[in-house]
């Protein structure tokens, strides 16, 4: 049998102790889903862009949010529900805390998990957190008054006179 000298062997029980801290000190608790998006997206079973107003790109078709929650109960109805998602930004838009709030909602009501691109990195939407949002259906900006407001049919503005007066019975 050989026998060490307990100097060197305590040497270098402290050596492996001291490199297993620097080594523990080094994780400072950062997660692993500091992957880049782009890496990921075949991970996940459907991927869907944001767009302007709240609206969502899904399978190159502009959806508002409502459709987007039709599109999940079609897919749900036939049996192809996906069970994790992924919300990227588009090049039309960014995501912003609307598309968040929708998802949340469409989690809820569907069962799938969410992710979304935040900065490059991977973040779970957590429906409680980010204060899920009723489905609303999308509305057009109003537009400005044209000059064919308050006019009747014949381009007469209305309480104008010259009118057709015969039908009024007088």
């Amino acid at each position: 049998m050989i026998r060490f000298s307990t100097l060197p062997s305590r040497g270098a029980a402290v050596l492996l102790i001291g490199s297993l801290l620097v080594l523990g000190g080094c994780h400072r608790g950062a997660s692993k889903d500091s992957v880049p998006t782009a890496q990921t997206q075949s991970q996940f079973d459907m991927t869907i862009k944001a767009y302007k107003s709240g609206q969502f790109l899904i399978d190159g078709a502009v959806l508002s949010a409502l459709d987007a929650g039709s599109h999940f109960a079609y897919l749900k109805d036939t049996g192809r529900l996906p069970k994790t998602v992924l919300l990227v930004p588009s090049d039309d838009s960014k995501i912003r805390k609307q598309h968040l709030q929708y998802m949340a909602r469409l989690q809820l009501d569907y069962g799938f998990v969410a992710y979304y691109d935040d900065g490059g990195k991977l973040a779970r939407i957590n429906p409680v957190e980010t204060k899920a949002r009723a489905l609303e259906d999308y509305h057009a900006p109003a537009t400005g008054t044209s000059s064919d407001t308050n006019k009747d049919a014949a381009g007469t503005p209305y309480g104008a006179a010259g009118g057709d007066q015969s039908q009024s019975g007088h």
